[in-house]
């Protein structure tokens, strides 16, 4: 299967075209730039459409993360992808942000707890567990946002190591080197990449889980700002 990856979820964009029979990134666009993500997806989905040397037409599904991560940076991959994908209805893969950062460790010969955290500000966390055994990860908890000192309580409970992925990652390792068996991950392995997108994606062939890509919708763990905000000054009237 021949995948069409996207992310724009979190402070990093990507795409990416994945042949998963071969596990093979055929080619990919990475970015972690001060430029608005509706600004680069586009651009660097053709770019990696023409490295591959590919057309749209012989990309057999589409793989974007929806969430959790940035509100906006959710809307604008999702968005992306239900455009590309409208004329078709390509077979698409709604990717957690979580899951995809855990499978950058896929394959490597490690026994540890993944944990995949996104900074969601306010000492909180978009985060899920994974278990990594002999370079196997299976999920270990859903997606949930919590405070870093939950998450880190959560972690020592599982008396193993920690690997951690993502945005979040050098911010909880200063939160819980001291007291429990932990590194982040380095910098190639810390953002979402093609290959842990497509990664996710195959399960989820694997599971029928593929949808249409008009029924894309973004996953949120938490309200909007704003609508948080709102709720909490109508609490006081």
């Amino acid at each position: 299967m021949i995948l069409l990856t996207l992310d724009t979820s979190s402070v990093t964009a990507s795409a990416g075209i994945v042949d998963t029979e071969a596990d093979k990134v055929l080619s990919e666009c990475f970015a972690d730039v001060p430029l608005t993500h509706s600004q680069t997806v586009l651009p660097m989905t053709q770019s990696v459409l023409s490295q591959a040397g590919l057309s749209f037409d012989q990309i057999d599904c589409l793989a974007v993360c929806s969430g959790p991560g940035s509100f906006t940076g959710v809307r604008i991959g999702v968005a992306a992808a239900k455009g590309l994908g409208f004329e078709t209805d390509m077979p698409t893969a709604s990717v957690s942000t979580l899951q995809a950062l855990a499978m950058n460790i896929d394959g490597i010969p490690l026994d540890a707890v993944v944990c995949a955290v996104m900074d969601a500000r306010c000492r909180q966390v978009y985060t899920a567990s994974f278990s990594c055994d002999s370079g196997t990860v299976t999920r270990l908890t859903p997606d949930e946002a919590m405070s870093i000192e939950d998450c880190k309580a959560a972690l020592l409970s599982r008396g193993r190591k920690v690997i951690f992925v993502g945005d979040g990652a050098k911010l909880c390792y200063e939160a819980c080197k001291d007291e429990m068996d932990c590194v982040a991950a380095p910098d190639p392995l810390m953002y979402v990449r093609p290959r842990g997108i497509a990664l996710a994606a195959k399960q989820l062939a694997e599971e029928d889980k593929l949808m249409p890509a008009s029924l894309l919708q973004p996953t949120y763990l938490r309200l909007p700002q704003a609508e948080r905000e709102l709720k909490a000054k109508q609490a006081f009237k």
